[in-house]
């Protein structure tokens, strides 16, 4: 028994083994692609990216309704759920940070370089929530992210609507418009000349997307039960950094992180042009984060190392804090039906408990 249990011992770690060789493999070639595609100069930051634009060309542009998306695969149990924060082993102290790209109608949202170039210099992950008019309208820094190993890309709606008060077509626009979106940015830059003969780089960047984040924060029952059938993990946070008010300063933005972080943390912070001060609060507490023992992971890296933890509503720091935001946008009467490729509307069929 003790020789049976030694080889099932050294089978298991002989296939991480395999997996985090190919996950560095994979890494090095999107490194790779990255530098081939992108000099030093493109990947810097560019301060007149940072502050948002209103009432200009392009903002008003429309999804990319021919992208064909494969078929959702629903998701299982225990992902259903807006996913708060994640359980770890004890003695694991990974983290998440996230940063919001929001784009609303009638603006081309901003792009705060200097947030993105500290995290390269520091090495340290993220996963970006891209609003997909952001992705379409800042197509060469998505790609950017794309070929980062760093990064991880996540949906944040289409043009950042509080989907608590959308049904229907209103609903499925808002939620699969950033697929397309998504999509389409990854096909144009496969189809790059920097990327010909690249392909295990071009493989390397995820064909589909699987986390999103309700804009706002906010949700309800049916949007939340709508992404989970289209196999969308929600995602949300444990730690508010706040930065989106003007009044929050580097220091008060670092003092919530430090204080709040805890092993299998989610933080969110904005890197739109409207995370206020985020750029110099980084620099204040992901060291001492890291000095404390922590390691910056990407959401779905923190999501394979322990259980999810999953709420059935979503807010911010307490149930409910996030219903103000109800009355920026009217009720709207459900439509007869949702109809497109790879869109599934809300069912009240349960789904079996399994894994991704």
């Amino acid at each position: 028994m003790a020789l049976m249990q030694q080889s099932i011992v050294r089978t298991a770690m002989a296939a991480v083994a395999v997996g985090c060789l190919a996950h560095s493999a994979m890494a090095a070639d999107r490194g790779m692609l990255q530098r081939t595609c992108f000099t030093p100069a493109e990947l810097a930051a560019q301060l007149s990216e940072i502050k948002p634009m209103k009432g200009i060309a392009g903002a008003q542009m429309p999804p990319p309704r021919n992208v064909t998306l494969a078929a959702p695969a629903p998701l299982p149990a225990h992902l259903r759920g807006a996913i708060r924060r994640v359980d770890l082993p004890k003695g694991r102290k990974l983290i998440a940070l996230t940063l919001d790209l929001c784009e609303q109608p009638g603006e081309i949202a901003g792009y705060d370089g200097p947030i993105v170039d500290y995290l390269r210099a520091t090495g340290t992950k993220a996963t970006v929530f891209a609003g997909g008019k952001w992705l379409l309208s800042h197509s060469e820094r998505s790609q950017q992210m794309m070929s980062d190993p760093l990064f991880e890309i996540g949906v944040h709606g289409w043009a950042h609507r509080n989907v608590r008060a959308l049904s229907g077509s209103a609903l499925f626009d808002e939620m699969i418009n950033p697929l397309r979106a998504y999509a389409k940015v990854r096909n144009d830059f496969s189809a790059r000349s920097c990327a010909a003969g690249q392909s295990g780089a071009i493989a390397a960047i995820p064909h589909h997307v699987t986390l999103h984040r309700f804009p706002y924060g906010a949700c309800s029952p049916a949007a939340l039960q709508a992404a989970a059938d289209n196999g969308l993990m929600s995602i949300q946070w444990d730690v508010s950094t706040g930065d989106p008010a003007p009044s929050q300063s580097a220091r008060a933005i670092a003092d919530e992180m430090l204080r709040h972080t805890k092993p299998g943390s989610i933080i969110i912070a904005h890197a739109n042009g409207r995370g206020h001060h985020t750029a110099e609060a980084l620099p204040l507490a992901i060291p001492k984060l890291k000095a404390m023992g922590f390691e910056f992971v990407t959401v779905s890296e923190l999501l394979a190392a322990g259980r999810p933890v999953t709420a059935d509503t979503c807010f911010d720091s307490r149930p409910g804090d996030t219903d103000k935001y109800d009355f920026l946008y009217s009720k709207r009467p459900p439509a007869p039906g949702v109809q497109g490729y790879g869109w599934r509307p809300a069912t009240t069929t349960s789904v079996p408990r399994g894994t991704l």
